[in-house]
């Protein structure tokens, strides 16, 4: 299997649109109450988004739609799109437009851009670790629930691959379908006949005696859990170029060169989406 066959999305906005438009309602409510007391409905204003620290940056799209909808007659100025790498100090975005709507949309917009943009920067820096390799970083379905799209996006905009986007579009067997089935050559059947879509079938397997299983069953993929690196090394070998091989548990990223040079096709980590540490942006509002 080729890796750009994996479940792989760019950003689709007719999907993300219901996830901005509640957060949004959730922020806003029946009206910002502080700011339309404070700020002239007429009133214009510039602000600047402004890395803090450096990594990529994801979201731009989502903080472009916030501030549109709050005021359609504000502009915009990308200077760092989505993908690319910001320094400490450098502007990301220029709005022109209503105070209001820029006060009002200030923390929504941050709060977007800074999750993304923290996890497209993890991302980038396990995929730095790999360089030289041929594995690739996949993510998990460790998102928060309802940012499932734009947590794989900015895992994306970091340069990783995205695994099954959810439960629907890849078939995976892991520990307690397989304990349930009655083990792997049984689940592996009884998923075979009930597979109208043919989906890529990935088995997670803890011993050599699991992979062998599975690789007389014909699994498209075969995760490697929690395993030490000797028998990775040992399954990759016994594997070899019969299924794709991912490797999964404890991946830290002082380990991720270790466990590339096995030979493993993938390395996915729960932690680029599950514990995301915020990337640092500031927006700076002009006062008039």
């Amino acid at each position: 299997m080729k890796p750009s066959e994996l479940p792989t999305k760019e950003i689709d906005f007719a999907l993300i649109k219901p996830i901005i438009d509640y957060a949004l309602r959730e922020d806003i409510g029946s009206g910002d109450i502080t700011t339309n007391s404070i700020i002239p409905i007429d009133l214009q204003t510039t602000a600047t988004m402004t890395a803090k620290s450096t990594g990529i940056i994801a979201g731009i799209t989502v903080a472009e739609y916030i501030f549109k909808i709050l005021d359609p007659n504000c502009s915009l100025k990308v200077y760092i799109q989505d993908g690319q790498s910001a320094k400490n100090g450098e502007p990301i975005l220029e709005i022109k437009g209503s105070y209001r709507a820029l006060l009002t949309g200030e923390r929504l917009a941050l709060n977007f851009m800074q999750r993304m943009s923290g996890i497209a920067t993890m991302t980038h820096n396990c995929v730095k670790e790999l360089k030289g390799t041929k594995t690739q970083i996949l993510d998990t379905r460790k998102t928060v629930p309802g940012l499932r799209l734009l947590d794989k996006y900015a895992v994306l905009m970091g340069g990783g691959t995205n695994h099954r986007i959810g439960l629907y579009d890849m078939v995976l067997l892991k520990d307690n379908h397989i304990k349930i089935a009655g083990g792997i050559t049984k689940a592996i059947a009884q998923v075979k006949t009930d597979n109208p879509k043919n989906l890529k079938i990935e088995v997670e397997t803890t011993t050599i005696e699991q992979v062998q299983e599975a690789l007389l069953q014909g699994a498209d993929i075969i995760m490697l859990d929690n395993m030490s690196t000797q028998m990775m090394t040992q399954c990759v070998k016994l594997i070899g170029n019969q299924a794709k091989i991912e490797a999964s548990g404890n991946m830290t990223i002082e380990r991720l060169k270790e466990v590339a040079e096995t030979g493993v096709d993938y390395i996915s980590i729960g932690a680029l989406t599950h514990s995301v540490l915020a990337f640092d942006i500031s927006m700076n509002i002009e006062s008039e």
